[in-house]
């Protein structure tokens, strides 16, 4: 079980960089940082998938969860994609 924790650690680190990434560029950078930061957003986005897909294939969570969590970070990321390119 010690792999589920680091797994699970994993995501709940990926998933806070995501927002936290965000928050940076809000913070009064330029629209190049700020462009910067969302990437990173998108690239800690994609960690949680990736984490995802391992969970689920090591039956750590159900096929329904799977999909449930994936369609929403694929939603996330292509929001802060477009929000990215309106910038």
């Amino acid at each position: 079980m010690i792999e589920l924790f680091s797994l699970s650690n994993q995501i709940k680190k990926a998933a806070d960089s995501v927002n936290l990434n965000i928050a940076k560029g809000c913070m009064g950078q330029s629209k190049a940082e700020f462009k910067r930061l969302l990437t990173y957003s998108v690239r800690s986005g994609l960690e949680v998938v990736s984490c995802l897909f391992m969970a689920s294939s090591r039956n750590y969570i159900t096929e329904l969860e799977f999909k449930r969590l994936y369609s929403e970070y694929e939603q996330l990321c292509k929001m802060i994609s477009k929000l990215k390119a309106s910038l």
